[in-house]
């Protein structure tokens, strides 16, 4: 039996230029061993904050004792997903977002077109309101993706989205690219790297798509 799936690579490329957050680590490789200098192998090494490009904030990210990276519960990050465009002016995304999400919905990804995968950090970007994010989660949400750098909008503070969505045991995945992803249901594979101890993890985020 063939299999009519097709897969869209929805993560951003990680690479120098990246854009990081203000003020965060920015992504930087170079070499620790070079054939062309006498090794028998090329050996590369990295530098960057797990924030930069495609991941999934932990709870740590924003409460000290919090659970850390290698908590992060995959059954989250992996099934059917719901994809809203929700595009426009910043601003604080209420009850209108929840009328076109069904109670069903499990994983949710919102398309801002504020994303990094542009080349620039945005100055700023819709989110979803605390209040909603609590009612999502009341009724059975899981994940909350967007391709923006947060789930918050940028001048928070207090970061209340993630403390509602972290305080329900759902979980957090940024910077998306959804620029090309089909809007509807579609099926999500977004597993955070295994890495112990930090505040976030790398993510490859894929959709299943059947043509």
């Amino acid at each position: 039996m063939s299999d009519q799936r097709r897969l869209l690579d929805v993560s951003v490329e990680t690479r120098p230029g990246t854009p990081e957050w203000p003020g965060d680590t920015p992504f930087d490789c170079g070499w620790t061993a070079r054939i062309a200098g006498g090794s028998s192998v090329n050996l590369s090494s990295l530098t960057m904050s797990p924030h930069v490009g495609t991941h999934a904030d932990a709870p740590l990210h924003v409460r000290d004792g919090a659970p850390a990276s290698e908590t992060l519960r995959l059954e989250a990050f992996v099934g059917p997903a719901l994809i809203l465009d929700v595009a426009g002016p910043p601003r604080d995304l209420g009850e209108e977002l929840l009328e076109r999400v069904p109670a069903t919905t499990r994983r949710l990804l919102l398309r801002t077109r504020a994303s990094i995968a542009r080349g620039a950090f945005p100055e700023d970007w819709p989110a979803i309101t605390p209040r909603l994010a609590r009612e999502l989660v009341s009724r059975g949400l899981w994940l909350l993706g967007v391709d923006a750098p947060s789930v918050d909008r940028r001048e928070s503070r207090t970061l209340d989205v993630h403390h509602a969505l972290f305080d329900a045991g759902a979980c957090v995945l940024e910077n998306l690219d959804l620029a090309d992803a089909p809007l509807g249901e579609c099926s999500l594979l977004a597993l955070p790297l295994r890495v112990a101890g930090l505040d976030a993890a790398p993510v490859r985020a894929v959709l299943a798509l059947t043509d």
